[in-house]
């Protein structure tokens, strides 16, 4: 498997390539800011044709080049409804400071040309690979999470994150349409259950495993050790 990831844009933003291998069909993960033409470097160097852009959660920072890229490759975008309307009205999941940040730019976005929306428990077949979509609202109410088998280096499957999960913490909950409750209940019912054998590529920051957050990340160590407990909720994210 190939998969090519790099950070885009003022927020670092984790962007991601997957294909079965060189001179194949392949699948774009979150294309936020600034992601088209490190998208199309690394098309140019694999000799990749991508069609289908998953989106893990509608905040601009991930979904700000989802329509370019789309449009380029004339590939589908996936997304969950519950942040569907985020892809052509990204300042209703905004944060202050992030408004703040775009202020003075002429800035238009709308939907690609397909979309095409995600349920939980679905199993996507696209590029020759197999993603299985797990919803886990909390950052926003649409977040999800696609995982794919992997099967090397003793590597059971692959879990693009977004920002549900990051190595040592979690996404935010104080943007509009966060919940922290939620997000702990989408940490406990489909983080916490999974093989430790899992790589985790999450949408800031590096990547990480089941096995290792399981083993120091507080948020998760709270939830084992009494579900009513909490460390208070992180900022890190748009």
């Amino acid at each position: 498997m190939l998969i090519a990831g790099f950070p885009a844009g003022p927020w670092g933003t984790n962007c991601y390539v997957v294909a079965t291998g060189p001179g194949q069909e392949c699948v774009v993960v979150d294309p936020g800011k600034d992601a088209a033409d490190g998208v199309a470097g690394v098309v140019r160097e694999h000799n990749l044709k991508p069609v289908s852009v998953l989106v893990t959660h509608g905040h601009i920072d991930h979904m700000w080049c989802v329509a370019p890229v789309s449009g380029t490759y004339d590939a589908t975008a996936y997304i969950h409804p519950a942040d569907r309307h985020l892809l052509s009205d990204p300042m209703a999941g905004m944060s202050r400071e992030t408004a703040g940040m775009l202020l003075g730019g002429k800035y238009e976005f709308a939907e690609p040309d397909e979309v095409s929306e995600l349920g939980d428990g679905q199993t996507l077949e696209l590029a020759g690979l197999e993603f299985l979509v797990d919803h886990t609202p909390g950052h926003t109410p649409g977040s999800v999470t696609f995982r794919t088998p992997y099967d090397e280096q003793d590597v059971a499957e692959i879990m693009f994150s977004g920002d549900l999960l990051f190595a040592g913490s979690i996404g935010r909950t104080d943007l509009p349409g966060g919940d922290h409750p939620t997000m702990l209940r989408s940490l406990a019912t489909k983080v916490l259950p999974l093989r430790d054998d899992i790589v985790v590529l999450p949408g800031h920051g590096e990547q990480t495993s089941i096995a290792r957050e399981r083993a120091t990340n507080p948020y998760l160590l709270d939830l084992v050790r009494d579900p009513g407990e909490s460390t208070p909720s992180p900022t890190r994210g748009l």
